[in-house]
C-alpha cells in the first residue's frame, strides 16, 4: 500500500480472471454471463467487464441502460450486454443503438421497446422475463400468456426479435429448498408455452451463482453469474470461498491516522459504547459509514492490524473508527485490513457480513466514492 495513500480498495483482476475460469467448468455446456452491475459489485465496472471477459465469459450482465452504455462508451463493442431494470420512458433508443439487450417485464415495456425499435428502423433484442417465484420482477404467470402474445405481434411487426427467456431464483442460496424445484418446473413451463406458441428464443436462463453453484438443473443455457466472479461465495452456509475454488479479490485496507495512549475508563467514539477497561492504546482508523463501513460494525468489526485480528472499539463514525490495540506498539501509518481473502489472517467480507448482520454482497457494493480503487493483474492488452 502507497504510504501517501489513506485507503484503498485493491482489486486482483487476476482473481476474477481465474474464478471465471473455474465458474466457465461448473457452468457445463451452457455460457456465463458476467454480472458487472453496481460497480461491478464494488470492483469497478470496466475493470471487472474486461478481466470477466478474458476469463472466458460470453456475456455481460447489468442492471440499468446506463450502465450498459458505460460500458460501450469504453470500447467494449463485444461481446452481448444485457439490461433488466427500467422505468417508464426508458432511454430505448440509446440502448438500441448501443447495440444492448433489453428486457421485458410486462406488455408495456415491449410496446415501449417496440416503438423505440421502430422509430429506428431496427429490430429490439428482447429477453422476455417470466416472475416463477420471486416475487419481484417479471411477469406473473397469469400475465405471461399476454406477453407472449404481444412479443408474437412485434416479432411479426419486425420491431423485435426475442432472443431470451428468462427468469430469476429466489432461494438457491438454499440447496434442498422447495421453491427451488417449484421454480424450476414453472420456469420450464413458462419456456414451452413460449416455444409451442411460436418463440424460439436463443437463450433460456436461471441461474445466479448459487444456482450455477448448487443447482445444476438449472443452468440452461446461460448462467448469471454475479458475486462467484468476484469470489465470495453465494452459499456461504454451505461452503466457503476456499472450499468452493473461488479467490476473493478485493481487499480494503486503510493506514492509521494516530494512536494515543488513555487511562482505564476512557469512553471512545459516539455515545462511549466501548469504554477501556484498562490503560491502553488506542489507533484512529480513517474509515467510517461515508466510505461504506456499516455502522452496525460499532463494537463488532473484524480488522487485522499489526499482526493480530481485533475488532473495533465503539461506534464507527461518518469518517473514522477506533481500535482498541492494547500495548502492542502501533504507529501512525501502520496498515489496517478490514477484508480481504483471508489468506494472510485477515477478515474477509463474509467474516464482515456475519458480524454486521448482512450478506457478503452488500460488505462490497456499498464502498463509497471517497475510497479509489486500485488495480493488480492488469494485462497490457
Amino acid at each position: 500500500m502507497d504510504a501517501s495513500v489513506r485507503a484503498e480498495a485493491y482489486v486482483d483482476l487476476t482473481a476474477i480472471r481465474s474464478n471465471v475460469e473455474l465458474l466457465r467448468e461448473r457452468a457445463g455446456d451452457a455460457e456465463v454471463m458476467a454480472i458487472v452491475k453496481a460497480d461491478g459489485y464494488g470492483h469497478g465496472l470496466v475493470q471487472s467487464a474486461r478481466a470477466a471477459l478474458e476469463g472466458g465469459a460470453s456475456w455481460l450482465g447489468v442492471s440499468t441502460v446506463d450502465e450498459a452504455l458505460a460500458l460501450r462508451d469504453t470500447g467494449i463493442t463485444e461481446p452481448r450486454i444485457l439490461s433488466w431494470l427500467a422505468v417508464p420512458g426508458e432511454r430505448w433508443g440509446d440502448a438500441l443503438a448501443a447495440g444492448v439487450d433489453v428486457a421485458a417485464y410486462s406488455t408495456w415495456q415491449l410496446a415501449e421497446i417496440a416503438e423505440a425499435a421502430a422509430s429506428r428502423a431496427t429490430r429490439a433484442r428482447v429477453h422476455l422475463k417470466v416472475d416463477t417465484g420471486l416475487g419481484r420482477g417479471g411477469a406473473p404467470l397469469r400475465e405471461w400468456p399476454a406477453l407472449v402474445d404481444a412479443a408474437l405481434a412485434a416479432e411479426a411487426e419486425g420491431t423485435v426479435t426475442v432472443v431470451g427467456v428468462w427468469s430469476h431464483l429466489a432461494c438457491a442460496d438454499e440447496p434442498g429448498h422447495p421453491s427451488v424445484a417449484r421454480q424450476l418446473a414453472a420456469f420450464r413451463e413458462a419456456v414451452a408455452f413460449a416455444e409451442r406458441v411460436g418463440l424460439r428464443p436463443e437463450v433460456r436462463h436461471l441461474a445466479n451463482s448459487a444456482g450455477l453453484l448448487a443447482v445444476p438443473d438449472s443452468h440452461f443455457d446461460l448462467v448469471r453469474a454475479g458475486l462467484a466472479i468476484y469470489g465470495l461465495s453465494p452459499i456461504p452456509s454451505v461452503a466457503s470461498s476456499a472450499e468452493l475454488g473461488l479467490t476473493p479479490a478485493m481487499t480494503l485496507r486503510a493506514r492509521v491516522a494516530l494512536v494515543k495512549r488513555v487511562p482505564a475508563g476512557e469512553g471512545v467514539s459516539y455515545g462511549h459504547r466501548y469504554v477501556t477497561d484498562r490503560e491502553t492504546t488506542l489507533a484512529l482508523v480513517p474509515l467510517g459509514y461515508a466510505d461504506g463501513v456499516p455502522r452496525s460494525a460499532s463494537n463488532v468489526g473484524p480488522v487485522l492490524i499489526g499482526g493480530r485480528r481485533r475488532t473495533i472499539a465503539g461506534t464507527v463514525c461518518m469518517d473514522q473508527f477506533v481500535v482498541d490495540v492494547g500495548d502492542d506498539p502501533i504507529a501512525e501509518g501502520e496498515e489496517v485490513v478490514l477484508f480481504g481473502p483471508g489468506t494472510s489472517g485477515e477478515p474477509t467480507a463474509q467474516d464482515w457480513a456475519e458480524a454486521t448482520g448482512t450478506i457478503s454482497y452488500e460488505i462490497v457494493t456499498r464502498l463509497g466514492a471517497r475510497v479509489p480503487r486500485h488495480y493488480g493483474g492488469e494485462r497490457s492488452s
